[in-house]
């Protein structure tokens, strides 16, 4: 190759770039709109199943599949670029309306008749809001973080099955807030089509949460099959909209109703006091007076008998320690996080000076709120 069309080339894509300059351009202000039409109808900014569809069909256009790994990735940034813009302007929307007392914007896992949604709307009783349900915790969570939602309601224990590992890893690793509780009665339902009867039900939907509840009743039917969902609501959402009378939901109630399902067996958690524990999470830490509750994460100093002397702290300085949970850390084996809640108000000199103590004892250590704890536990 010369030099002369080493120079050509360069002004071809020089040209090329041009156009793509302007084509970008354009897409970005069609984004804008896109970010108008999702603001009025409270849609999320992230659409996964779009994402791959626009993905799959650049990929077919192409005529020289020799190109789609730099294809994909250069759309895959495209797109980030456009999420960005999306977010950008609805925060800046979001702040403008909260200052005009407008409905703050909350969001949750799952779909109406969701436990998630019972918590949020229970929690904020009385307060004007605008809802918005994601398909993952972490959807939540990312949305959280980047203001497309002052709030995030994320269920964290259950009092059957223990702590909901995923979302003690979610809020600490993208460094959340929480700033409330509550906790609600879990009641678990065996759901179908109308007409269908417990001889017909083959598959049975629901988060794995749903099963481990409930797995006393299904020790008594051994031949139906478990098939994880992304949680109870959408899987009753997803059987009445399959009208096929061989799939069953694990849900509430409610979601019977709203999704015109019929209830085969009721009250299958075999735990009568079955209930779930939600957090209330935001991008910054609220204070309140009359908080009582503190969740702190601690990583102990790997040697023998660390968690033991940090623990022997919490009594020295009469700290009462309610609830303590274990998460491995990425790439250290044997090496936990410890999420630990325990009663005080961090206005109480006592409390501030018993949790300075254990930080200055530890590798790790980080409060992630102080809130108002829910007594209304159902029992």
């Amino acid at each position: 190759m010369t030099e002369r069309d080493l120079g050509a080339l360069r002004a071809e894509i020089d040209t090329l770039d041009q156009t793509l300059v302007e084509t970008l351009e354009a897409r970005f202000a069609a984004v804008r709109h896109i970010a108008a039409y999702k603001d009025a109808r409270h849609l999320p900014v992230l659409d996964r199943e779009r994402e791959q569809k626009v993905l799959a069909k650049a990929v077919e256009r192409l005529r020289d599949k020799a190109f789609a790994p730099q294809l994909q990735t250069v759309l895959e940034q495209v797109m980030a670029a456009s999420r960005d813009l999306q977010i950008q302007i609805l925060a800046d929307n979001i702040r403008r309306r909260e200052q005009g007392g407008a409905p703050i914007r909350v969001g949750y896992q799952g779909v109406q008749g969701s436990f998630s949604h019972q918590a949020l709307e229970e929690y904020f009783t009385g307060v004007p809001v605008v809802e918005m349900n994601y398909v993952h915790f972490e959807d939540v969570v990312v949305a959280v973080k980047r203001h497309e939602i002052k709030y995030g309601v994320l269920p964290i224990e259950n009092s059957s099955t223990g702590g909901i590992t995923e979302v003690y890893d979610l809020i600490r690793s993208h460094d959340c807030h929480i700033i409330g509780e509550k906790s609600l009665k879990v009641d678990q339902n065996l759901l179908a089509l109308p007409g269908a009867a417990l001889g017909d039900i083959r598959k049975v939907y629901s988060h794995p949460q749903g099963f481990e509840q409930s797995r006393a009743f299904f020790r008594k039917h051994p031949s139906l099959e478990f098939v994880p969902f992304f949680n109870t609501a959408r899987s009753a959402q997803m059987v009445a909209e399959s009208k096929d009378k061989t799939k069953a939901a694990i849900a509430s109630k409610q979601a019977a109703k709203l999704y015109g399902l019929t209830v085969l067996a009721e009250h299958i958690n075999y735990n009568n006091a079955n209930t779930t524990r939600f957090i209330v999470v935001a991008d910054e830490p609220e204070h309140r007076p009359d908080a009582n509750k503190i969740t702190v994460v601690i990583a102990t100093k790997h040697e023998p008998g660390s968690l033991y002397k940090v623990l022997g702290h919490f009594y020295d300085c009469g700290l009462n320690m309610t609830n303590l949970e274990s998460r491995p850390i990425d790439g250290r084996s044997w090496e936990y996080f410890f999420h630990i809640d325990l009663t005080g108000n961090l206005d109480d000199p006592k409390v501030r000076q018993g949790l300075q103590e254990i930080a200055e004892h530890s590798a790790y250590c980080k409060i992630l709120g102080n809130y108002v704890s829910d007594e209304d536990v159902l029992l």
